[in-house]
């Protein structure tokens, strides 16, 4: 095997690490331990709060850091024990969403609180990826800001998830960021936060630098994470302005597009 010319790995999870039905393949496995064994470290990097993200990482024997939550958290999973929390100013929120229901009409609303028990908090009309992942319904508006929160999700009854974080961008992007994440996820977060600073806190306590890790991914919300690391490799079902910005697109999910790529890199 040629030695590996990353120190660190860092990969996104739903649509990238993830297959479809949430699983990772044993090649896409075997691939990320022989990294391992070659000295370099894999963190995933996921839009994910940490409790809806604990029980992947321990199905997988994961044990290392995670950045969770778009950067918002650093949990440590082998020790279950969350290091870093960022929140998002409650009061800033509830003005930012005034602003853009303003502008397009009355939203659906979902929120993170911040911890490692969390809740997500779910209102009326918000779909949550089609029901698999654990959440509270809500229907006082009051619940929903009565704790602190790392992100408030947004959905839209008409307007696409693209063009729904483009206007809320246009709008409020001086007060909070703005990341589309995924199909029907847009997400309010704390202004400067983005999976780029988080995975620094991360690779710093590893004391591994940016010249040093390759990341993967698929949607808008990893652009800083590659535009922070080294080099950033897009899955083919990236969305189309992740692979604008890619250095490489690689196959699928679906099919192994990670382990595509290491493997080449180890030489295999």
């Amino acid at each position: 095997m040629s030695p590996f010319p990353y120190r660190l790995v860092a990969t996104d999870l739903d649509g990238t690490l993830l297959r479809d039905d949430e699983s990772v393949s044993e090649r896409t496995r075997d691939a990320l331990a022989a990294v391992v064994a070659a000295g370099a470290a894999h963190i995933v990097v996921t839009g994910r709060s940490v409790p809806w993200t604990r029980h992947i990482l321990d199905d997988l024997g994961y044990d290392g850091l995670a950045v969770c939550g778009q950067g918002a958290q650093v949990y440590h999973a082998g020790e279950h024990r969350l290091l870093t929390s960022l929140t998002l100013d409650r009061q800033l929120a509830g003005l930012a969403l005034s602003k853009v229901e303003a502008e397009v009409g009355p939203l659906a609303l979902a929120a993170s609180r911040d911890g490692l028990d969390g809740e997500v908090l779910v209102g009326p009309g918000y779909r949550v990826l089609g029901g698999r992942l654990p959440s509270v319904p809500y229907e006082d508006p009051s619940e929903l800001w009565s704790a602190p929160l790392n992100k408030v999700y947004i959905q839209h009854p008409t307007l696409s998830s693209d063009e729904l974080a483009r206007v809320t961008r246009a709008t409020v992007g001086g007060l909070v960021d703005v990341v589309m994440a995924g199909e029907d996820i847009v997400e309010i977060l704390p202004l400067g936060l983005s999976k780029a600073t988080g995975l620094s806190l991360a690779a710093r306590r590893l004391g591994v630098k940016a010249a040093e890790t390759i990341a993967f991914g698929d949607m808008p919300n990893d652009i800083p994470m590659f535009a922070w690391a080294a080099r950033g490799v897009a899955m083919a079902n990236a969305h189309d302005e992740l692979k604008a910005v890619a250095d490489e697109v690689t196959s699928s999910n679906e099919d192994d597009g990670i382990a595509v790529v290491l493997e080449r890199l180890l030489g295999r």
